[in-house]
C-alpha cells in the first residue's frame, strides 16, 4: 500500500487498509508512508511491515547539493521494493511521487486512481485506474471506492486504528483518577495555521462543560514549533478549567490518550481523525476546508461546527482575514459537545 503525506491522511487509509487485511488474511501487508506516521503504523498489529520513504534525508541532501547522496537513497529505496516482489499496489495518494514508487516495485497489477484524483501524471504508472464518483467525496469514502475497485466488499475492522495496551496503561496512570476527560487540541501543522480557532473560544468551552455536566478538560500538544503556545493559551483563558494534558512520546501515546477521553474538540487534522478512529466522539470546528471531503469517520458519532460565509470553503491557506473561523460563537461548538454527550457511549 501506499499512502505518504500527513498523518491525517495516513489515518484516513486505515479502514480501507483494515479491509485489505480482512479480505486477504494471509497476505504479507506492507505500507510505504513517510516518517511522520511510521509510529502510528509500527503499532498496528495487523501491518505485517512498514517502510518508510526517507523523506528528510532527500529532501536534506538535495537541499545541500548533495546529489550523489539523493541518489543513493531513491537507489536503496527501490532495491527495497523489488525485493518485496509484492504482486499488488494500492496507491491511494495518486500523485507522481506515489506513481513512481508503485512502477518501482515492478509489481505486476498497480490499482491507483483516474483523473482527477490521480494527479500529477500518476495514472500513467497504474495499470487499473479508478474512477470515484462522485467528485465531491470525503477521503474514507475514496479509499472505500478503491478497495472496492479490487473486488473487496469487507467492511473495515471494527476499530480500524489500534491502541497498544501498554501506552494505554501510561495514559490512565498520567491521567489519573476522576471523570474523563474532554480532551481539547488546538493546534495544527505549521502549513495548516489558517485552520485554528481561538484560545477563547476552546476556554469558553472548557468552562461551559466544567459547569455542566462537571466534564474537565485537558489540552494537547502537537508537534508544530507554537503549538506549546497555543495550549497554554487556552490553559490560561480557561481560568482553571482546563490543564494541559499528559506528556505524549508519539502518536501511540496520543492515540491512547485520546482512548480514555469523553470527547474531543479540535480543527480538522490529523489527530482529530486519530481521535475519531479511537472511537471517541469528535467535534470538528471546520474554517476554510471542505466538510464534505474532510468528515470524520462515519463509525464514530461528531458533529462538524462551521459558519457558512460567502468564500466558504476556499481551502486557502494563510487568508489573513480567517472570517470563517473569527465569526464562529463558541456557543455553536458548547451545543455540538453536549448533543454528543447526550448520546449514551458504549462501555462508558
Amino acid at each position: 500500500m501506499l499512502r505518504l503525506g500527513a498523518v491525517g491522511d495516513v489515518v484516513r487509509t486505515l479502514p480501507a487498509a483494515s479491509a485489505l487485511r480482512r479480505a486477504y488474511p494471509d497476505a504479507h501487508l506492507a505500507w510505504l508512508v513517510e516518517p511522520g506516521s511510521e509510529s502510528l503504523l509500527s503499532a498496528q498489529p495487523w501491518l505485517d511491515e512498514v517502510i518508510v520513504f526517507p523523506r528528510t534525508r532527500l529532501r536534506d541532501s538535495l537541499r545541500q547539493g548533495r546529489w550523489w547522496q539523493a541518489a543513493r537513497e531513491i537507489r536503496e529505496l527501490a532495491r527495497l521494493l523489488r525485493a518485496g516482489r509484492f504482486d499488488l499496489v494500492a496507491d491511494f495518494h495518486s500523485i507522481l511521487k506515489s506513481g513512481l514508487l508503485s512502477f518501482a516495485t515492478r509489481a505486476p497489477r498497480r490499482v491507483g486512481y483516474a483523473r482527477p484524483f490521480g494527479r500529477e501524471g500518476a495514472w500513467l504508472f497504474a495499470n487499473q485506474r479508478v474512477q470515484v464518483h462522485p467528485r465531491r467525496i470525503s477521503r474514507f469514502e475514496r479509499n472505500r471506492v478503491l478497495v472496492e475497485a479490487l473486488g473487496i466488499q469487507t467492511p473495515p475492522a471494527e476499530r480500524p486504528l489500534t491502541v497498544e495496551p501498554a501506552a494505554s496503561e501510561r495514559m490512565a496512570r498520567a491521567l489519573g483518577e476522576g471523570p474523563a476527560p474532554l480532551v481539547i487540541h488546538p493546534g495544527t501543522s505549521d502549513a495548516t495555521r489558517h485552520k485554528r480557532y481561538s484560545a477563547s473560544g476552546y476556554a469558553a468551552l472548557a468552562r461551559a462543560l466544567a459547569r455542566d455536566p462537571g466534564i474537565p478538560s485537558i489540552v494537547t500538544l502537537g508537534p508544530a514549533r507554537d503549538d506549546r503556545v497555543e495550549a497554554e493559551a487556552v490553559v490560561k483563558a480557561a481560568e482553571g478549567a482546563a490543564r494541559l494534558g499528559p506528556e505524549t512520546s508519539g502518536l501511540p501515546d496520543l492515540a491512547a490518550l485520546f482512548a480514555r477521553c469523553r470527547l474531543f474538540a479540535g480543527a480538522d487534522s490529523g489527530p482529530l481523525h486519530v481521535a475519531s478512529l479511537v472511537g471517541t466522539p469528535v467535534v470538528q470546528i471546520l474554517g476554510p476546508t471542505d466538510p464534505v471531503e474532510n468528515a470524520p469517520y462515519a463509525g464514530t458519532p461528531s458533529r462538524t461546527v462551521l459558519v457558512p460565509v460567502a468564500c466558504h470553503p476556499c481551502g486557502r491557506r494563510g487568508c489573513a482575514a480567517a472570517t470563517c473561523m473569527r465569526v464562529l460563537p463558541p456557543e455553536r461548538v458548547i451545543a455540538a459537545a453536549r448533543q454528543l454527550l447526550a448520546v449514551p457511549r458504549p462501555g462508558w
